[in-house]
């Protein structure tokens, strides 16, 4: 479920016109900002910019990068962008730090075939290049093969479950690890062309068969950066809300809180399932999420995190 807090009713102009003033004079308000932006959907902030450059005609997101600053700006930005288009943005972050495979294989992964292909989209519309084009131009080798098979994919989405092939290919994968050969093309072919219901069938057949999840036995002492791709697509592929809970976990107990990753969960899971993210975060820690996040953050920043997470004032 959803953390974030809508209101009963709507105005765009009204919010248009609130935002305007919170811009302008000496100084912004950002506690306006906040109190606006970070409590509308994804449809109401399309609403608001439309009704915002019909207003004044300027650029809400413009307006908002120029008056806001460091990583309270980045989230606003990021939050403010339609989803597809935000997911684009991410991902031509991570293609560009060359090594930051996590965005691409999250984005691939997580979202539905139909969720995928609109990323894809608004990538090409953005960049003026395929992801995929970006992608093989920013990799090389096995791992190009994994991050470019994984994001042209267009997966049956239904619940059906063929038993004797999840049997068959759960054996291939416990050859292929048994024997090391992490690089085979038929785990990739799995991985990248099953069905998410098919491939959990697998993986709890992997389970069965070894005492010990498929994960697991990926990240043995030692893995390589395509080990570590091939744990991650799996860890998203089979029970995402895990897989965020232990990103927005490193990021807050590092050395120094990795906001980008903290940004980035927070952000594109809350009007989706960040409630549940945060249960399983409490479980996982016994520390409720919003004073882990409290904690590891400060001003105006923090203030936009809390009301993503559904913090009342």
């Amino acid at each position: 479920m959803a953390s974030l807090i809508t209101p009963d009713q709507f105005s765009a102009n009204q919010d248009a016109e609130a935002l305007r003033k919170a811009c302008q004079g000496w100084g912004t308000n950002e506690k306006a900002v906040i109190s606006i932006l970070g409590h509308r959907n994804a449809g109401q902030r399309k609403e608001i910019r439309a009704a915002y450059e019909q207003l004044y005609q300027e650029d809400l997101l413009k307006r908002l990068e120029s008056e806001l600053s460091g990583d309270f700006e980045k989230a606003v930005y990021r939050w403010i962008l339609d989803p597809a288009d935000r997911d684009a943005v991410l991902a031509n972050v991570a293609i560009k730090k060359s090594t930051d495979y996590n965005v691409i294989i999250e984005i691939s992964c997580i979202h539905s075939p139909e969720e995928l292909l609109a990323v894809r989209r608004a990538y090409q519309l953005r960049y003026k290049h395929s992801v995929e084009e970006d992608l093989a131009a920013h990799t090389t080798g096995d791992i190009r093969k994994l991050l470019v098979a994984l994001v042209t994919a267009y997966r049956y989405d239904g619940h059906e479950i063929n038993a004797k092939l999840a049997n068959s290919e759960a054996d291939i994968l416990q050859d292929a690890i048994k024997d090391k050969a992490f690089n085979l093309e038929e785990i990739i072919r799995i991985l990248s062309t099953r069905s998410k219901t098919q491939l959990m069938a697998t993986f709890n057949k992997y389970r069965d068969d070894q005492g010990i999840s498929i994960s697991k036995n990926l990240l043995e002492e030692g893995a390589n950066d395509f080990q570590k791709a091939l744990h991650t697509a799996i860890r998203c592929l089979n029970d995402p809300k895990k897989y965020f809970e232990k990103v927005l976990r490193n990021a807050i107990k590092r050395v120094g809180t990795d906001e980008d990753a903290l940004t980035r969960v927070i952000v594109t899971r809350a009007e989706r399932d960040l409630r549940d993210i945060k249960e399983v975060y409490y479980k996982k820690n016994s520390v409720p999420l919003e004073q882990a996040v409290a904690k590891d953050t400060s001003g105006d920043y923090k203030a936009f995190l809390l009301t993503l997470l559904g913090k009342e004032d």
